[in-house]
Order: structure tokens, then sequence, then C-alpha cells
């Protein structure tokens, strides 16, 4: 297995940008992986890997190189699918880290293996999707998460991880809070129903784009239809503009606080979050004036507030980064609400 140097990460992030990594190596298999681990400990005289920095990579759509990495990059590019069928109505499916998420999301639908149809056009690998908890339209990744595999880097052994023990919280799970850089994930194993489908159209846009569609009694198939539907018509392709998806996070504030900014902004959009109130952080960027607006080469783009793009396609890292900031502080001072980062900063 073959580490190289200062290779150029551009084609391995969304944002098109182009930071360079220090050393960098591609892996098919947990073989090569712990290969390429043990070879870069004895490259930088380490005794623990803990110690020296790497960064693992799957399909670079939920990242912002503000630098070059000045470590070792590992290019996740484990592939394989297994079922398991455990009753007359409930399947396990299991993906490796490396499956493109939207295209998995599509092989379930074709088996007609129900619970993922939500989540569909989502960008990334499956590898990532526990580590956001990712979410769409009233569904979480926690909701047919089984368990997923991982490798522990301190002990260089595989574990296993179920939903209680990653405590998934909104775009949150233990891989961002005390296990940050201490596992990488294999594998992920999802329960999802065979016959029996719980049909999740709460969502205005699902059942206004159902109706478009003409479509009185959806099946998974149709839910997936409307929902890429609507990620295609306000969301920017990647392939054709340097982005990361949804930069922010929708923030939850208390009772209180969504009362005192509620009786300034009577029309603030709102979805009850338990004893919190979450107000979609799209909204409030535009009302801040942002939709739309550039600033040197990077904009906010015109259809969706929430995307943060590379508008020029020769945007740095850390012009995004900056941009992003005087969205938080204009959205702070007009608000009084604290916008966080969706997207992971290196």
């Amino acid at each position: 297995m073959h580490i190289q140097e200062n290779i150029s990460l551009k084609p391995f992030n969304t944002f098109g940008l182009d930071a360079r990594a220090r050393y960098f190596a591609e892996v098919a298999s947990e073989e090569a992986l712990r290969e390429v681990l043990l070879q870069y400990q004895t490259l930088m005289n380490a005794t623990l890997l803990l110690e020296i920095p790497i960064l693992f990579l799957g399909g670079g759509s939920n990242i912002l190189f503000t630098k070059d990495f000045e470590g070792l990059v590992v290019l996740l590019n484990l592939k394989g699918i297994s079922e398991e069928q455990m009753t007359d109505n409930q399947v396990y499916v299991t993906a490796k880290a490396g499956e493109n998420w939207h295209q998995f999301v599509m092989y379930c639908l074709e088996r007609n293996f129900g619970g993922l149809e939500n989540l569909s056009l989502i960008p990334g690998n499956v590898g990532t999707s526990p580590m956001q908890n990712i979410g769409a339209y009233g569904c979480e990744i926690k909701d047919t998460f089984v368990h997923c595999k991982v490798l522990n880097l301190e002990t260089l052994e595989t574990e296993v991880f179920d939903n209680e023990v990653c405590r998934f919280g909104y775009r949150d799970s233990i891989f961002k809070q005390e296990g940050k850089g201490k596992y990488v994930i294999l594998e992920v194993t999802f329960g999802l129903t065979t016959q029996h489908h719980a049909i999740k159209v709460e969502y205005g846009a699902i059942k206004a784009e159902l109706s478009k569609m003409g479509i009185v009694e959806p099946s998974i198939q149709d839910v997936s239809k409307a929902v890429i539907a609507i990620r295609e018509s306000k969301l920017p392709n990647p392939n054709e503009i340097g982005n990361a998806g949804s930069f922010f996070k929708n923030p939850t504030i208390s009772k209180t606080q969504f009362e005192e900014v509620q009786s300034r902004f009577p029309e603030l959009p709102f979805y009850p979050a338990n004893d919190r109130v979450k107000v979609p952080a799209g909204w409030l960027i535009e009302q801040a004036g942002w939709k739309g607006k550039q600033i040197g080469n990077v904009a906010c783009h015109a259809l969706q507030a929430l995307v943060i793009i590379n508008k020029t396609g020769q945007a740095t890292g850390q012009e995004i980064f900056d941009f992003s900031t005087e969205i938080i502080r204009s959205v702070r001072e007009q608000f009084g609400i604290e916008l966080e980062r969706e997207v992971n900063i290196v």
C-alpha cells in the first residue's frame, strides 16, 4: 500500500477547493486501511495513531478545507451491500462506508425496502451518514439505524456501535463529540421494512409535490420521487457548482426566546421540538438579506439561502468560512439567534 505525498484534494471535496494533503492514500478494504495506518504511524515515528493528524474522507460533501492538511488523508473506498431477512416485514441492509448514499437509497427502493425514501438525493457516502445523523423531511438516520462497525484508532480493533452508543442528536452523534477522531466507520446496518411501510409525508413540500404529481396514496417510491424533485428544484448540483449542501443547522431555541423573536417577526416559521422550538435557518438568512448575495468568489444560493456556493469556482476555503461568519453575525444582530455551521471545518 503506497502513501502518496503532496496531493490535491480538489477532486475529493464538493466545494472544489484546491487544498493539499501532505500525505494521501486510498483504501478499498479494512486490511488495506490498517496497513496504511500502520505505515503512517511508522513514518511519523509515533507511539499512538491518535497523536498524529489523520483525516478520513468519504464523498467530501460535508467538509470545508480552510487550509492544507498537514497529515494523512485517507479516502475510504470500501464497497459492498448485503441483506439479512429478519422477519416477514423487516430486513437488515448493510452497506460499506464507501457506498454512495443516494445510490444506496435507490438500491433499497428497487427492492421495495422502506425507511430511507425521505432521505433521497442527500450527497455523500454511507460511512459519514451516522456522523451527522443526516436527516430530511421528517426522517433521520437514527430512525432506521441498527448498528455500525467501526475501527478503533487506538487499538486498531473493530467494534460495533448500536443506536444507544451512537447517542444521536440533531445533526449530531458520538462521532462529533467525545468520539471525534477516535473511530472510523467501516459499514452501517439499517433495519428496513419489506411490506407494511410507514409513509411519512407530513412536510408540506412533499404533500404539495405529490399533489402536483397527481398521487393520492403514495408508495415509498413516489415519496422518493417527490423528495428528489423538491431537492433538484432548489439545491445546486455540486458537479456543476461547488457547494456542501446545507451549510447551517436549523437553530433550536427556547420557547421564551422564540416568543420574543416572534413578537418582533410574527411571520417567523417554526416547528415544535419537544420543549424547545426549531426555526428554519434559511428563512433567517434570507430575511437578513443574504439570499443570492455575492462577495468576491462566494455567494449565497439564489434559490436556497441555506446553501453557500463557490460562485466563481476560484474561492478559497477561508473565503467561504469568512462569508459564513458574516452571515452568522448578521443573523445574530437582527434576530438574536446564533447559527451553527453544519459543515465540518478543517
